[in-house]
């Protein structure tokens, strides 16, 4: 798979893409019919006819496991664990980008310059009705560089449409693009930067996840590919571009310079803010964009959409992978941050107790992790023969295993600034709770657990059909 129209192409063959040829409008109409959809797990959706554009939109994409599935590469019938470990399986030795032809590239096909840029002329959907606005990137990913050591980051930050040359951004105190934002400002240089609107969707699934400092998602997507991942040079900025991506939107971002943005239906069904506030923008120089795109985008709003899906599999696996193949803990067998949490404030992580004290290393290193140490509030640990995502088996571990005396509170831990736990003004710092849901390794007299006996479930099953069953 190389882009989007591959993943459309999939996904109709196996029945999970439905096509909206009746009109439907841009203004919030377009997001409500794709939430409702995806509140009953519903196929992706195409809409052939925006009202007052040519250009289809398609929402809906990682919405269920199945089309997740089709986008890494997986079994059809995969489950949301079953793909994480098939991440972490597969990202073992990265594989870096290749560059191409650029006059072949499929997102070359039309370029605007100067006065003739204007964004307008894409169907950029208004969400939710307190939305500050049009967003023209929620399924997207901005492209950067650091300017010391050339990584290259691919990273999911909103970006509000401001005017027909401008995009907002949001890029989180201590996120790789505002490290990278810094370092420019202390350069008293604007940032180059690129805004991808349409592509092979894994890179959107990698965009979006907790990939390690100096690591760059172009190489991770390429492991899960199993080949390089095909880019080209941009037009007006020194960065790899997506070759087959459907739109680029090619800029700079000025460290000193403000927009009023905002505000926006979060991930976690809440507004981020109480009204607009002053974020950075990017200064668009160019857009580039395939005859006849493609506009990609997600409701974001309240669980689940395809948000929380992908932040679910990617923030799990990257987790399970920091855990496993980074800091070497033995014994971990699964690990589930539930989409319900959108993957970030919620793990649980099912562990073969091989000494004492091996639950609390599970969980304190679970929040010294890349990913765990942002916004992860919850850790739940749980004996291996509990697999993570049984909710009723986690809740049955909670029930009789978990002592609250075993609980360990940490008071200070870095936060997400969309928590709507915590105050506006007081989201730097929030909370951890890391619940020891396991039989103690160093218990003598451990509970004796009431089970079948194995020959009579034998015979029992033998007479299953004669049963009645």
């Amino acid at each position: 798979m190389k882009d989007m129209r591959d993943f459309i192409q999939a996904a109709e063959k196996e029945g999970q893409l439905k096509r909206i040829t009746a009109e439907v409008d841009w203004n919030l109409e377009l997001s409500h019919i794709a939430k409702l959809n995806e509140e009953k797990a519903g196929p992706a959706l195409l809409f052939e006819n925006v009202k007052g554009y040519k250009t289809p939109v398609i929402t809906s994409v990682c919405t269920t496991t199945e089309r997740l599935s089709l986008i890494m590469g997986a079994p059809i019938k995969s489950s949301l664990v079953d793909l994480m470990r098939f991440w972490v399986e597969k990202s073992n030795t990265l594989i870096p980008p290749k560059f191409v032809d650029k006059s072949k590239a499929p997102c070359k096909q039309n370029i605007m310059k100067g006065s003739d840029i204007d964004l307008f002329k894409f169907p950029v959907p208004h969400y939710y009705p307190k939305d500050g606005g049009r967003f023209m990137g929620t399924a997207h990913f901005f492209i950067t560089k650091d300017p010391d050591s050339g990584w290259v980051n691919l990273g999911t930050y909103r970006a509000q449409l401001l005017a027909k040359d401008r995009i907002g951004t949001q890029f989180i105190k201590g996120k790789h693009a505002d490290i990278m934002l810094k370092k420019y400002a202390a350069m008293n240089k604007p940032m180059p930067v690129a805004s991808i609107v349409g592509c092979d969707p894994l890179l959107f699934l990698t965009g979006a996840a907790r990939i390690s400092a100096f690591v760059s998602e172009y190489d991770f997507a390429g492991s899960v590919r199993g080949e390089p991942i095909e880019v080209v040079q941009g037009e007006t900025v020194d960065l790899p571009i997506p070759a087959h991506a459907e739109m680029v939107i090619e800029g700079f971002v000025d460290a000193k310079e403000f927009m009023d943005e905002g505000p926006f239906g979060e991930y976690t069904g809440y507004y981020s803010g109480v009204g607009t506030d002053k974020r950075n923008y990017e200064q668009v120089t160019c857009v580039t964009y395939r005859d006849n795109p493609i506009y990609w985008g997600t409701t974001v709003g309240k669980a689940v959409t395809d948000t929380h899906m992908t932040m679910a599999l990617s923030y799990g696996a990257t987790l399970w992978q920091q855990l496993t193949v980074g800091m070497k803990i033995p014994g971990i067998k699964a690990v589930y941050c539930p989409p319900e949490g959108a993957g970030r404030f919620l793990a649980i992580i099912s562990v073969k107790q091989m000494y004492p004290g091996h639950v609390d290393q599970v969980a304190t290193a679970a929040i010294s992790t890349e990913m765990g140490a942002y916004g992860l509030k919850t850790v739940i640990v749980v004996d291996e023969d509990i697999d993570p995502w049984d909710i009723p088996r986690v809740l049955y571990a909670l029930s009789f295993r978990f002592q609250p005396n075993r609980c360990q509170v940490i008071k200070r831990g870095r936060s997400t600034p969309l928590d709507p736990s915590l105050p506006i003004d007081e989201r730097d710092i929030t909370g951890r709770l890391l619940i020891d849901a396991t039989i103690p390794y160093e218990w003598k007299d451990k509970p004796i657990p009431v089970e079948l006996d194995p020959d009579i479930v034998k015979k029992v099953l033998g007479r299953w059909q004669e049963l009645g069953f």
